[in-house]
């Protein structure tokens, strides 16, 4: 009975222990196959979809509305402004010169 109680302990313990480790094996695959298929598939997707076309969309905006904004404000006033005063201020200089 004794004999009969340790190999009934030893197998009970054997097949728990493999029971487990088949469980713990079966649950770490799904967690390496699906999750990492997840975060490959729909995270890449997300990443490939949403963010490109946030920075198509919006920065693409930001640089044709912002920059061109500058370019046609800030360059346009100075070239309106800067050059334009020095090609009638040097022009008249000259003109004033010339005619005296």
């Amino acid at each position: 009975t004794y004999v009969r109680m340790y190999v009934c302990m030893y197998v009970c313990m054997y097949v728990c222990m493999y029971v487990c480790m088949y469980v713990c094996m079966y649950v770490h695959t799904y967690v390496h196959t699906y999750v990492d298929t997840y975060v490959h598939t729909y995270v890449h997707t997300y990443v490939d979809t949403y963010v490109d076309t946030y920075v198509h969309t919006y920065v693409h905006t930001y640089v044709h509305t912002y920059i061109h904004t500058y370019i046609h404000t800030y360059i346009r006033t100075y070239i309106h402004t800067y050059i334009h005063t020095y090609i009638h201020t040097y022009i008249l200089i000259h003109l004033h010169l010339y005619c005296r």
